[in-house]
């Protein structure tokens, strides 16, 4: 993998000191407001939505009871409130395996920034219909109100990392794309703390949790206009080669961007075509099968791990504990901090120890963890202390699980596809992550009920599995530009790759300018 790095043609040609002092810039303001803003107005908004329903869940199903009341003249039955309270939690993964699905029509029509702008809309109608379904005497508008955040959270999980990953430099793609976890997780804990009894987890102030939500997507809406488009959108499906460059200028804060164009043309050429790849198209290509494969089986892991499950135990543990009923919300409070600490340590060591070491040991370490927690659940009634060991368990989970598996397979779904094919993969990718999280919020319940805490056994085996098969498979993408990735693949995938000296003499060879002069020499010379 190594020698991918050493012997790629543009560093002979451009020299090994001007490729250290790019690696030396700063992190200019405009590409960490791009990442914090993109990330506030779409990774928070997710996270948030993941907790925010825990704290309100009485006052809610309360509302529902009173509706049905004043609407029918008798109580809501038992089973009818089930139903609409489980209609309420799911129809937030439906909404976000839609969001998922239009991803690839809306880009190809906005663009990446876009997107993340149109989306913005669909934030700000579902805060209104959440907020304001309790005066409206609607249980309607709540569900609707759900249903239109998980549409917002699934176009949001695929057009962040692909946007994240299109404008950063490669020595620093992995910790600017970090930032989709690390709002993520503060999403969560901030869902938390605003739920506390003391702030807005109370019957008169419930339905405000939800009109939190239009706040980041209004900061989003106020900075993100100002900032550039994704270049490589620009210069490879726009071919609007002076906009790219500034925003190569923007975000690099320097005006010398020929070596990224030059890079970017050289991804462009050595694809089949630079139009937008179908789904179907991408699963017929023998070139990315195994990188399919890979982002398949990495983001089934993701929700299939079990960290959706944990959340079950918690509450009981803490009980056992000899915790005071009252005083649990604020202990729980400490799992969001852990997540939110975890993913940004993440974030910082991302660049030295690369994405397949992180997965690898995230996924690992839960299995091991998992497993000490399955000995202490079966042994937690006959030794007082050993609930406490229960929590710790559970915290290292939560550690484990956003130290790698919790963001890396966004980077990677960027970084394994080049751009005619990113779309459709994010696509599937989506997809996989939304069925999959559907899928343990329906079976976990029945799982349970028959394993007990011997359910957690089912997550060891998925993060064994998951942690062999990146081992095998996975190669390191850290400081690689998307070429070299997918020539990493080639031998896998038994294709042959072109021969990378002769294409990078070609490209190097344009001078590109605002004209769009390189582009025609290019052609006329691919013709001869």
């Amino acid at each position: 993998m190594g020698k991918l790095q050493e012997d790629n043609p543009a560093d002979h040609k451009t020299g090994d000191p001007g490729n250290k002092s790019c690696e030396q810039e700063p992190v200019t303001a405009c590409l960490l407001s791009a990442a914090f803003f993109g990330a506030l107005g779409s990774s928070f908004i997710y996270g948030y939505n993941l907790s925010v329903v825990n704290a309100p869940a009485l006052f809610i199903k309360a509302f529902y009871n009173k509706t049905w009341i004043e609407r029918y003249g008798e109580p809501i039955a038992a089973e009818t409130a089930t139903l609409l309270w489980s209609i309420t939690v799911s129809i937030f993964a439906i909404g976000g395996l839609l969001g998922a699905l239009s991803v690839s029509s809306i880009i190809r029509v906005l663009g990446r920034k876009g997107t993340l702008l149109l989306n913005n809309g669909f934030a700000v109608i579902a805060a209104l219909l959440l907020a304001l379904g309790e005066t409206a005497k609607s249980f309607e508008m709540l569900i609707v109100g759900r249903f239109i955040i998980g549409v917002d959270s699934g176009i949001a999980l695929s057009v962040l990392p692909m946007y994240l990953g299109e404008i950063t430099p490669k020595h620093i793609r992995g910790s600017i794309g970090q930032f989709n976890s690390i709002l993520i997780c503060l999403g969560v804990f901030t869902g938390q703390v605003l739920g506390l009894p003391e702030l807005l987890g109370q019957v008169s102030r419930w339905n405000h949790l939800f009109s939190f939500l239009a706040v980041p997507a209004v900061l989003q809406l106020c900075v993100l206009p100002f900032l550039p488009e994704s270049p490589r959108f620009l210069l490879m499906e726009r071919r609007d080669e002076a906009g790219a460059e500034r925003a190569f200028q923007r975000f690099l804060g320097k005006k010398d961007v020929s070596q990224e164009l030059e890079e970017v043309h050289a991804e462009a050429r050595a694809q089949d075509n630079v139009q937008r790849a179908s789904v179907l198209q991408l699963l017929r290509n023998p070139a990315v099968h195994w990188q399919l494969i890979t982002i398949i089986i990495t983001m089934a892991c993701y929700q299939l791990c079990g960290l959706n499950a944990i959340w079950y135990y918690t509450n009981g543990i803490l009980l056992e504990a000899g915790f005071a009923k009252n005083i649990i919300p604020y202990i729980t409070l400490s799992t969001g901090a852990i997540e939110t600490l975890a993913a940004i340590a993440s974030g910082l060591v991302i660049e030295r120890i690369g994405r397949k070491p992180l997965l690898i040991f995230g996924f690992a370490a839960m299995a091991v963890f998992f497993s000490l927690l399955t000995v202490f659940l079966n042994f937690q009634d006959s030794v007082s202390w050993m609930p406490y060991l229960s929590y710790i368990c559970i915290l290292a989970v939560i550690a484990s699980f956003c130290s790698g598996p919790g963001g890396i397979p966004f980077i990677l779904t960027g970084e394994l596809f080049e751009q005619s094919y990113r779309p459709a993969a994010f696509m599937i990718a989506g997809t996989v992550n939304w069925l999959s999280n559907f899928a343990v919020g329906l079976l976990f319940p029945f799982v349970q009920e028959k394993l007990q805490s011997f359910a957690f056994l089912v997550f060891v085996v998925v993060c064994i599995l998951g942690s062999i098969y990146l081992y095998c498979v996975l190669p390191e993408t850290k400081n690689k530009t998307f070429m070299d990735i997918s020539e990493s693949f080639a031998k896998i995938n038994k294709i042959s790759v072109a021969a990378p000296a002769q294409e990078m003499e070609l490209v190097l060879s344009m001078k590109p300018n605002v004209n769009g002069k390189a582009q025609d020499v290019a052609k006329m010379e691919s013709s001869s």
